[in-house]
């Protein structure tokens, strides 16, 4: 399978992120961009985006760009820093790069941002390499 194809594979299963409506703009090898509209439901008290909707989008696009080689991997660490509130009607984008691999770990830099290229979040996560096969799961 294609980076795209174990991707689509994840993403068909991921009921919470088909809620959240992601949308793929592109996946290579240990790489991805995606992106979301913030939506009613997901502002907080204060009438911006609630922080955990922010970490999951980040999240979701560590699961995308480290388990598309077929290898499953999963969450070990992750650290956000907020930079922006969001609003509601905004679009998000997350863009997760490689930084460094091993034998049983990799560590990816996500950058969120919205329509205006703002800097939303800075989000960086440790994966663990199971041993499995995404398809296995």
């Amino acid at each position: 399978m294609t980076p795209r194809q174990v991707a689509d594979y994840m993403f068909d299963q991921d009921e919470f992120s088909q809620w959240m409506n992601i949308k793929m703009i592109d996946v290579k090898e240990h790489y991805c961009l995606i992106e979301m509209p913030i939506k009613k439901e997901m502002i907080n008290g204060l009438k911006t985006v609630h922080g955990g909707i922010t970490f999951a989008f980040a999240d979701s696009a560590l699961a995308f760009s480290s388990n598309n080689s077929g290898d499953a991997a999963v969450a070990l660490n992750c650290i956000i820093n907020f930079t922006k509130a969001g609003k509601e009607g905004d679009i998000f984008r997350a863009e997760s790069i490689l930084v460094n691999t091993t034998r049983k770990t990799a560590i990816y830099d996500i950058k969120i941002t919205n329509q205006n290229d703002d800097l939303v979040a800075k989000f960086v996560g440790t994966v663990y390499k199971i041993g499995k096969k995404v398809t296995e799961l």
